[in-house]
């Protein structure tokens, strides 16, 4: 069986049962780091797989975003041949992930109590969608929780109808949640020898991660809503109007704000006790905005970007995505890597280590593309 490229997590087997983005995600994040990690399909393939546009040479690139540094072996569960290539392949695996509906793998012989009493020192993560209880019925999409966590409330004018986030942000966070815990349950197992279960759902990532918004609401009774680009506690921490762009200008801080106004020529409001303070900036937002952006709209947004910088004021222009990747390139820090004898473009894992570097050596793989090396691999007495 081929061994990964060296890396932090070398020697590790990771048997991939998920699909869609929360595992395929977590998974690929591990396997950048040198774990082996064999993806399950089914027959039909990730559903991923068809998800398109846009696409690369036919193939979603949806489903490349999230599967690099993985092997594919299909497998008809429901086959009893097929189904004990599974449990063997469980029964070996350092690390089993799985997103199935709760409970969806006991008839298989592959959920976490029958797999662990073959192999007990298995960590088994399972991610789901409003967890095993009372919600293991309801369908874990990353749209339903961000409609039902409370972000979509959160999101959009304040006038308008509320805004699903431009990416799947809970299925990411609850990705990350799942490589975290594995990591975690790895090392309780490095000195206990104990594996364990390992359970994520997304709802409880999206409350999780909605931080300030949730808590403020736990702690104090406050219900947070949508306010635009407004952030609730900050000002100024959003987008405002120059000659040409809106740029992104935050002073999250007095010494910021203080060089903000030492560029735009507006030292008076430093010391105006409408401004003097965070909070009371906040508070008089209304009074402090128009001042701001009758200076800034007598420059365009670049101009004013680089001297607001060199001032060490947080700001920014509004970039579409490319022009994303293209800062980040200028910025030196290489964001595009090139996978496979196909140099297949992909975006680099953003995990930095001085000893043991991420790798990206092996493409998406095709559905099944090493299922006959894998199963002679299992079967091999």
């Amino acid at each position: 069986m081929s061994q990964p490229a060296p890396g932090p997590l070398s020697g590790l087997l990771i048997a991939d049962f998920s699909r869609i983005l929360a595992g395929p995600y977590a998974t690929m994040l591990l396997a950048d780091l040198g774990a082996d990690v064999v993806k399950v399909e089914s027959p039909g393939g990730d559903d991923t797989r068809t998800w398109m546009p846009p696409e690369r040479d036919g193939v979603s690139t949806y489903y490349l975003a999230i599967n690099r540094n993985k092997r594919s072996i299909a497998l008809d569960l429901t086959d009893p041949e097929d189904g004990e290539v599974a449990r063997e392949l469980a029964a070996r695996a350092d690390v089993l992930i799985e997103n199935f509906r709760p409970g969806g793998l006991a008839r298989f012989g592959l959920d976490y109590d029958t797999a662990a009493a073959r192999n007990p020192g298995l960590v088994y993560a399972s991610i789901s969608g409003f967890g095993t209880g009372a919600g293991a019925r309801l369908a874990g999409y990353d749209l339903l929780v961000q409609a039902m966590s409370g972000l979509m409330s959160l999101t959009g004018d304040p006038d308008g109808p509320p805004y699903r986030s431009g990416i799947s942000v809970f299925d990411l966070m609850t990705g990350m949640h799942a490589a975290i815990g594995i990591l975690s349950a790895l090392h309780h197992r490095s000195s206990s020898g104990e594996g364990q279960h390992v359970e994520v759902n997304l709802l409880s990532s999206a409350l999780s991660g909605l931080v300030n918004h949730s808590t403020g609401y736990v702690a104090s009774g406050a219900v947070p809503h949508r306010m635009g680009n407004a952030h609730p506690s900050l000002f100024p921490y959003e987008p405002l109007p120059t000659a040409d762009n809106d740029l992104i200008v935050i002073a999250g801080n007095d010494g910021q704000f203080r060089a903000l106004c030492g560029v735009l020529g507006l030292d008076e409001l430093v010391d105006d006790e409408r401004f003097r303070h965070n909070d009371d900036r906040t508070r008089n937002r209304d009074q402090l905005r128009p001042l701001l952006v009758a200076e800034l709209r007598k420059r365009p947004a670049l101009e004013w970007w680089r001297e607001l910088s060199e001032a060490g004021v947080a700001c920014g222009p509004i970039n579409t995505v490319d022009g994303g990747v293209s800062l980040a390139t200028e910025l030196g820090l290489d964001p595009v890597v090139h996978v496979g004898d196909e140099a297949l473009p992909m975006i680099r894992n953003p995990i930095g280590f001085s000893h043991t570097p991420s790798r990206h050596s092996l493409p998406p793989p095709a559905l099944d593309e090493h299922g006959d090396d894998i199963r002679r691999w299992l079967t091999d007495r």
